[in-house]
């Protein structure tokens, strides 16, 4: 599909996983299908959600694969190929516990940096010439991670991050008409809990 961009969030399916830290690339898609109007709906042969919408006369295809974290690569694999997407029009949205929480960082390629869900889409698309959207959710001491990331955000948190999610769409509209470069210098950095917004 020409002109056409593929936004993927990462993330676990299933109530039980809702606002998790480790959900934060699905509270980033949720936030842009707000913005763009589109619905997200169930697509089986890619076992995801899967939302259309246009930018300029550009296709966005939004997504959420429900393989769960460690399987992303099967789904996000199976729509680059439906959908003829090159890998340069691909973005992932990801949790990063090694940024603190506010902090977002848009990288043009990169490696997985111990995400699983990068590690896997990198292994099915054959490489790591991809976009990735990484939003800090902070870290705990050494030897809680898995608790922290599947830990749900606290309400402090959740504000901040309610402000985070405003860059992202922010950024990604950017990233849609003046390109990632350009999105990135803008808006990579960290922000501070402005309580005016509240």
């Amino acid at each position: 599909m020409q002109d056409a961009f593929l936004v993927v969030g990462l993330g676990n399916p299933g109530a039980q996983y809702r606002n998790t830290r480790h959900n934060a690339g699905f509270l980033a898609i949720d936030r842009l299908c707000e913005q763009f109007d589109c619905k997200l709906k169930p697509e089986p042969k890619f076992n995801a959600l899967v939302g259309r919408a246009s930018f300029d006369g550009k296709a966005v295809i939004f997504s959420q694969p429900q393989t769960f974290m460690n399987a992303s690569g099967k789904s996000v694999s199976k729509m680059l190929s439906f959908y003829k997407i090159e890998l340069s029009q691909l973005l992932v949205i990801v949790d990063d516990a090694d940024l603190d929480l506010g902090a977002i960082r848009l990288r043009l390629r990169g490696s997985s940096g111990g995400h699983n869900g990068l590690k896997s889409i990198s292994e099915f698309v054959g490489g790591s010439d991809f976009a990735r959207l990484k939003l800090g959710i902070g870290r705990q001491t050494a030897g809680v991670l898995h608790s922290h990331v599947l830990g749900k955000f606290e309400p402090g948190e959740m504000e901040l991050m309610e402000q985070v999610l405003d860059r992202v769409v922010d950024q990604v509209q950017l990233a849609f008409s003046d390109g990632l470069e350009v999105a990135m210098n803008r808006f990579n950095g960290r922000i501070t809990l402005d309580k005016r917004k509240k």
